[in-house]
């Protein structure tokens, strides 16, 4: 990268540890086989850092702030309501203590009890009064689904408080994996219905339901953060666009993308991905991430896909501008741009 300019990453996945436990500890029938993706090699190790082995990293790949971001789908949705509750107010108390011990390097995305509508909203509430900045939910919470009407009072908080939802993806529902993902083998089905395609489609499908609800016409403050450029969603806009009238809303559906949504790229470091979002939205709706640990992009390939950007200030954009001013992290920047000026200065 040229400039020598603030990195702000913002999907930087962290694991509570009884989190985790809570979700592997359920029934055959009501666990999730996508658990299995945070056990490979050292992730676990990783996404439970919350501290200097984390930073190191950073430092390494040039990263200067990363919000960190519970990794678990389908999170705690999947989880009665008198476990997910009190496990949300733990995972957040541990990301706010992690940001007040780093607060240069380190912001936090709340992990809500979204199966408990009333209680999500509380926690987002009391989280926001934490510093946490934001909070990522799934396309479902149990059987129901984000837009069900159940989650308007979540939306009127966020709203309200002028925090992001980051719709992260979650495996389908595990009919549609029946028959969708079924005869291939444990690995390449569970890859079909989770990385490789099956949660991608599901976060986007989510995503493009929040707005044929009328979710954004009665909450039109309401911002929504949607990884891997856009969990495919972008890239059928104008097939989408034909449910507008279908749906009665005021509006083309790719008008609500543009307004309300912001895409990161989820460490995907395509040229060609870039080049698309830059076609359907604009430069200011799009925000870096890496993935974090699932992804772990070197300093050189990330300075590699800076430079795509060749106009600066865009490349400011994308790598910590767009994100301070989604999240409110402007302080963060100026700091590091002085710190820079100082190195600098002759």
């Amino acid at each position: 990268m040229t400039g020598g300019g603030t990195v702000i990453a913002v999907e930087e996945h962290w694991d509570l540890p009884a989190a985790t436990a809570a979700l592997r500890a359920r029934p055959a029938g009501l666990r999730d086989d996508a658990l299995a993706l945070s056990e490979h090699g050292d992730l676990a190790a990783r996404l439970e850092d919350l501290g200097e082995a984390r930073i190191a990293d950073m430092d390494a790949r040039g990263i200067d702030v990363q919000v960190l971001s519970p990794a678990n789908p389908p999170g705690t949705g999947a989880l009665p309501a008198a476990a997910a509750v009190p496990l949300c107010r733990d995972a957040n108390d541990v990301a706010a203590d992690a940001v007040r011990r780093h607060p240069t390097r380190f912001r936090a995305f709340a992990t809500l009890p979204v199966v408990a509508p009333a209680a999500a909203a509380a926690e987002l509430r009391r989280a926001a009064g934490s510093g946490l900045v934001g909070a990522v939910v799934h396309g479902r919470a149990g059987d129901v689904p984000l837009d069900d009407p159940r989650h308007d009072e979540l939306f009127a908080t966020a709203e309200e408080l002028g925090l992001p939802l980051f719709l992260h993806p979650g495996p389908p529902p595990r009919d549609v994996r029946a028959v969708a993902c079924a005869g291939l083998g444990d690995a390449v089905g569970l890859g079909l219905a989770t990385y490789g395609w099956g949660w991608h489609v599901d976060a986007g499908t989510a995503a493009l339901r929040l707005v044929l609800r009328g979710t954004f016409d009665r909450f039109p403050g309401l911002r929504i953060v949607l990884g891997h450029w856009g969990e495919l969603l972008p890239f059928w806009l104008s097939r989408a666009d034909a449910l507008s009238a279908a749906a009665g809303l005021p509006r083309p559906v790719s008008e609500y993308v543009r307004e309300h949504f912001h895409l990161t790229c989820s460490g995907m470091l395509e040229p060609v991905l870039l080049r698309h979002a830059l076609e359907v939205t604009t430069v200011d709706k799009l925000v870096f991430s890496t993935d974090y640990p699932f992804q772990r992009p070197t300093a050189a390939q990330l300075g590699l896909f800076f430079d795509e950007f060749t106009d600066e200030e865009d490349r400011h954009r994308f790598c910590a501008g767009n994100a301070a001013a989604l999240l409110g992290l402007g302080e963060l920047v100026q700091r590091n741009a002085s710190k820079v000026r100082a190195v600098t200065a002759p």
